[in-house]
């Protein structure tokens, strides 16, 4: 096995704030995405989604639309080609939604039964909105809430733990929590929208996409299509954000049936209303909480269990009971994920899946505990720290939470906190400040890269990495500048093309650490054989690298980044508005490649996180099944005016078994940051809330129930 133990980089590029390799061409527009590349005889495809929660398909009128100028043609369950959805993907079975046009069946509103392809996209759209669909409608069912009939445990140990007797620990205890959480449906909101091209050249599939993964994308399509995986390429150059949702969709798999019926280039690209039902979201939350505690605060009991809801066709399970398992210390730890599928769209990962709704319920639950034990909720924190695992019993590879807290502590002037709540004014608005942890797995997967030594002096990687705005590209070059030892300028990163071979995607926190692993392990090999002033062929010499044997061998045990989170809030009593004034930051999730873009990345997590506490909230329909609004309009996310100063940091935590040091940050930003909010509004308050968003209307209403109208 090579060896993995982090070292000191000769060329300093890791470490070193470095812009964006790609900026440059971001900023000018030379940089293209998937829906904006010209291709000689491009179609434009529009889909038709169902406007009934559940039924069948009685007919789809498609000769009026074939009439309309430019229409190339219907696609639908009666006409498009079949589909093998018999296969197991890289993340398990995939969402049978992507088997489209199989079936008559409707399973949710939005559920796609139609294309409309034609020459412009302005001829498909008229087409798609005047072609005529009938049903045959049943009746249907999207109340979520706790407990309801049909809720179940699904199988896998990952969603029950039981260590301890809870009954007896909580019966013991002199001070106990017992509460009820809930967070709402929340969506991705990318920026770009999905879009892909697809087209046949040479008997060999090519697409072009917008996605997290372009060896994930080729390899299901290669299998929903029965093709040899070398006769199917898909590039994603550029792409404008994800966060959990741009991997196998609708919007590819459409494209190529049409491309393949029609012989010629096709586009889809999804609308902004298409993507709150096509492409995953955030399932909502019902979480109780109970917790016991001895008098000065220890945990006796930890019991968190949580409910979520996933579609009739396909089982996903939002895993907040996952939070605490890492966190925090107790004698009897119980954590139960529990499920109810209805007919809607099917969930996915979004940002932080399980941790984000999950720190919520924990968090503030803490938070309630502080209050009862007469405790700082920091030194209750300190107070039930782990040395293990608490359910496994695992070492932990490093942990570093204490040290965030110190520091972020120290930084935000925390020991000047009155802890009494309510207290803090300034004319109409009452001040708070609250703190949550943050953790979030630190994972890894088997990789292959290539690295080239160029007859001109230069190197070129080769890597089907995925740069969805997190700054991949800029990272993966510091990472080859430093294990080459020369230059970043150097260094070319070329990613994002399926025929690079395989690598795993940009999700899970693990896309830098799991590229940069295969980069380090290439650049290694090909220095090994390169002589000091040797010739080098115009072709180059390349090595590869595979990591799976090396990440297969890595010891078993916690690995975890960490973070502390903090925030100030001022409450107006007189509209219930709350307005974050500060938050701040403080990590502990291992090396950090490029401090530039690592910032970034935390802050936006972080802004994600008030966006989740204050605003962003779908609500769906019972009479239609459908979402209220399901657009940027009537789905509130946090904007400019909303975001005060906002600081991330982070403490040293090189990972000693990773070849760079690297852990993962892409969502620890988001973790706790509702909570340490929610916290903050019962410190400028007096009111607890437990339901988010924590919008005025539910401000006012707590305040006139807690019968003091000083409070907000």
């Amino acid at each position: 096995m090579t060896t993995t133990t982090a070292t000191t980089a000769v060329t300093g590029a890791v470490g070193t704030a470095h812009t964006r390799v790609e900026g440059r061409d971001k900023v000018t527009g030379a940089a293209r995405y998937a829906g904006e590349i010209p291709f000689a005889g491009l179609a434009h495809g529009w889909l038709v989604p169902s406007t009934i929660a559940r039924g069948r398909i009685r007919s789809v009128e498609v000769e009026p639309v074939l009439a309309l100028p430019g229409v190339l043609a219907v696609l639908h369950h009666g006409n498009a080609p079949r589909v093998d959805a018999d296969y197991v993907g890289m993340l398990g079975l995939p969402d049978p939604v992507v088997a489209v046009f199989q079936h008559d069946r409707v399973p949710f509103v939005g559920w796609p039964v139609a294309l409309v392809v034609a020459e412009t996209s302005e001829q498909a759209r008229e087409a798609a909105e005047a072609l005529v669909v009938q049903y045959d409608q049943e009746p249907h069912d999207v109340a979520f809430s706790a407990d309801r009939p049909g809720t179940y445990t699904p199988d896998g140990a990952d969603n029950r733990t039981e260590k301890g007797d809870l009954d007896a620990q909580l019966a013991a205890s002199a001070h106990v929590v017992d509460a009820e959480y809930t967070t709402p449906e929340e969506h991705h909101s990318a920026m770009e929208p999905h879009a892909a091209t697809a087209r046949w050249d040479g008997g060999r599939l090519e697409v072009v996409d917008s996605n997290q993964g372009s060896t994930w994308v080729a390899d299901e399509l290669a299998k929903l299509f029965s093709l040899d995986l070398a006769s199917v390429r898909v590039v994603s150059e550029h792409v404008g954000g994800a966060f959990g949702s741009k991997g196998l969709r609708v919007h590819q798999v459409l494209a190529v049936m049409a491309a393949t019926v029609l012989d010629r280039p096709v586009r889809v690209v999804l609308t902004r209303r298409q993507l709150f039902s096509l492409v995953g979201y955030r399932s909502p939350t019902t979480q109780r909480m109970r917790l016991g505690a001895d008098p000065d605060g220890r945990l006796r009991a930890f019991d968190h269990q949580a409910q979520s809801l996933s579609s009739s066709v396909y089982e996903f399970v939002e895993a907040s009971a996952g939070y605490g398992r890492s966190m925090y210390a107790a004698d009897a730890h119980h954590t139960v994920n529990r499920l109810v599928r209805l007919d809607v769209p099917t969930p996915t990962y979004v940002r932080a899946p399980g941790e984000a709704p999950g720190s919520f319920a924990v968090e503030s639950a803490l938070d309630e505990l502080a209050e009862k034990c007469g405790m700082d909720p920091i030194a209750l924190r300190v107070r039930n720290e782990p040395d293990v695992g608490p359910v496994s019993g695992l070492p932990f590879s490093s942990r570093n939470l204490l040290t965030c807290y110190e520091e972020g502590a120290r930084r935000f002037g925390w020991a000047d906190r009155d802890p009494r709540p309510g207290l803090r004014r300034e004319g109409r608005w009452l001040l708070g400040t609250g703190t949550a942890a943050a953790t979030f797995p630190v994972l890894v997967a088997p990789s292959t890269a290539a690295v080239t030594a160029e007859a001109d002096g230069t190197y070129t990687v080769r890597i089907t990495a995925a740069d969805v705005g997190t700054g991949a590209r800029t990272a993966l070059t510091l990472i080859a500048a430093d294990a080459l030892d020369v230059a970043t300028d150097r260094v070319r990163v070329r990613i994002a093309d399926s025929d690079f071979g395989p690598a795993m995607i940009a999700g899970g926190s693990m896309g830098t650490r799991s590229w940069g692993w295969a980069i380090t392990l290439a650049a290694r090999g090909l220095r090994e054989k390169l002589v000091p002033g040797g010739h080098i062929p115009p072709e180059g010499i390349t090595v590869r690298s595979d990591t799976s044997d090396a990440i297969g061998a890595l010891t078993q045990k916690e690995r975890h980044s960490f973070g502390a989170q903090f925030a100030e809030v001022a409450v107006d009593v007189t509209s219930g508005e709350v307005r974050v004034r500060r938050m701040l930051g403080i990590f502990a999730a291992g090396r950090i490649v490029n401090p530039l873009t690592a910032r970034s990345q935390l802050i936006g997590g972080m802004i994600w996180g008030l966006s989740m506490a204050l605003h962003e909230e779908a609500v769906r329909d019972a009479a239609s099944g459908g979402l209220v609004g399901p657009d940027l309009a009537g789905y509130h996310v946090a904007t400019h005016a909303d975001v005060p100063h906002i600081e991330a940091d982070w403490v040293a935590d090189p990972d000693a078994d990773d070849p760079v040091g690297i852990k993962g940050i892409g969502e620890i930003g988001i973790v706790g940051a509702a909570a340490a909010v929610a916290n903050a509004v019962w410190h400028a308050t007096g009111v607890r809330h437990r339901a988010l968003p924590i919008r005025p209307d539910r401000v006012l209403r707590a305040a006139a129930e807690s019968g003091d109208a000083t409070r907000a």
